[in-house]
């Protein structure tokens, strides 16, 4: 065969390459026809991830089943749901054959020229979705009919071709995923690090070998202090919340919540609110360096202040004695036992701790010269951590770029090399025209497609 194959830029209406037909209405087929066991009904829940996964809650009887018959999946159906969440679709294979298409999904039958797997690729893929998105009607939940598909265009190119575009998908976008899944536990693994790196530090474990090189022992260096022997512990300070009095609004003086503390990543460098002179005068500037620990709502999140601040009575200011700590290492050996410290909260609606709870802490606590090559280690072990999770920020973004490139590669006849021995486009679209012919002849009636 001499002709060229199709061009990439040829596209197809949807309603010339398959049978729509919409799920069964509601007065046709009633939840109160589900029974426990019998034939899976697919409606959009049961559609995840390219796949078909039937409900326990969803099923029909034989008889139901019969009545129904001409929403019956066959194999190589691409079924599709047509309520809520847009572009959820699935090839029917040999399990799914013979379920029920549910009232939410519609069944795409192709006339023999389009691969499935490749028709159900062009519906999931982000610009589809987008246009379905943008067309179906509803304002509670959205609802996709069968014009809005019907004049969707399709590149269509040889069916061989589309086989090839489609295992090539197959094998990218399956590597696409698993780097996803990947990424997915390096979050995980970066908070099993910090938490190990923060045990370490805290019990002597990370200067191990420091103090054995200058011939010190764990007995000798590491006691146990009282929270209260270290620094200064108090409440913060405010008989007025900033929403409530207008005189406590734009002023000079930063004013920490505890929503400021929990979103800090362990320093302060930002606030929600400033005081005024009219707040100050009710409150205290606690300076910069002090240790904030929450008492109520999310207990023991810690954070340090890089400048001098207010806060309300929610939190607790801890200043070290610089003879005695460092505020680092006081911050991360309460971070350690903050399990422990929330069980000390009583069980009401406001979950609270006291300052007398807070005062006598027990932490292990080394010299001033273990402490500071504690927080140098620590430093260091934290800020690569830090870097390991902002690279994989730029990697997830990069990963969730990849699959709507590739998709648009794809349907732009661009991912996989035309053969010139394929049939030639010309003849698969005159069969195409054959067989709607044919079957436009035989239209189903309305409420049955």
């Amino acid at each position: 065969m001499s002709e060229a194959p199709l061009p990439s830029s040829l596209q197809m209406p949807l309603s010339e390459l398959v049978l729509l037909k919409t799920g069964p209405f509601g007065s046709a087929l009633h939840k109160s026809e589900y029974v426990a066991r019998g034939i899976p009904v697919v409606n959009p829940m049961h559609i995840k991830a390219g796949k078909i996964f039937p409900g326990a809650e969803a099923r029909v009887s034989e008889e139901v089943l019969a009545r129904l018959a001409h929403f019956k999946l066959a194999l190589g159906d691409v079924v599709l749901g047509r309520r809520g969440e847009m572009g959820r679709c699935a090839v029917v294979g040999q399990t799914e054959a013979g379920w029920l298409c549910g009232t939410g999904s519609l069944i795409l039958r192709s006339f023999g020229t389009l691969e499935p797997r490749y028709l159900q690729r062009f519906l999931s893929s982000p610009e589809v979705v987008e246009r379905l998105k943008g067309e179906s009607v509803g304002s509670t939940m959205v609802n996709l009919n069968q014009s809005i598909l019907r004049g969707l265009n399709v590149l269509l190119p040889p069916l061989p071709e589309q086989k090839r575009i489609a295992d090539k998908l197959d094998a990218l976008l399956a590597r696409v995923d698993a780097c996803r899944e990947r990424l997915d536990r390096v979050p995980k693994i970066l908070k099993r690090f910090r938490q190990s790196v923060l045990a370490a530090a805290t019990s002597g474990e990370l200067t191990r070998e420091w103090r054995e090189a200058r011939g010190l022992t764990d007995e000798r260096k590491w006691e146990e202090v009282r929270l209260a022997e270290l620094g200064e512990l108090g409440r913060g300070k405010s008989k007025h919340r900033p929403r409530n009095d207008s005189r406590l609004y734009q002023g000079p003086y930063p004013f920490i919540q505890t929503g400021d503390v929990a979103q800090s990543g362990g320093t302060i460098e930002r606030h929600s609110q400033n005081y005024s002179e009219f707040g100050l005068a009710q409150s205290k500037l606690w300076p910069a360096g002090t240790v904030c620990i929450t008492i109520a709502a999310n207990i023991a999140d810690t954070a340090i202040l890089s400048y001098p601040a207010c806060f309300p009575d929610s939190i607790v200011g801890f200043v070290a004695n610089p003879a005695k700590a460092l505020p680092e290492f006081v911050k991360w050996s309460i971070d350690v036992i903050s399990d422990r410290l929330e069980s000390f909260a009583p069980a009401t609606a406001q979950k609270n701790i006291n300052l007398a709870i807070l005062n006598d802490i027990v932490l292990h606590c080394p010299g001033l010269a273990e402490q500071q090559e504690i927080v140098r280690r620590t430093r260091n072990l934290l800020e690569l951590t830090e870097r390991m999770a902002q690279r994989h920020v730029v990697c997830t973004a990069r990963i969730g770029s990849l699959t709507p490139t590739i998709l648009a590669k794809a349907f732009r006849g661009e991912l996989v090399p035309q053969d010139p021995n394929d049939e030639p486009a010309s003849e698969l679209l005159a069969r195409i025209r054959s067989r709607v012919a044919v079957s436009g002849s035989a239209k189903p009636k309305r409420g049955k497609a």
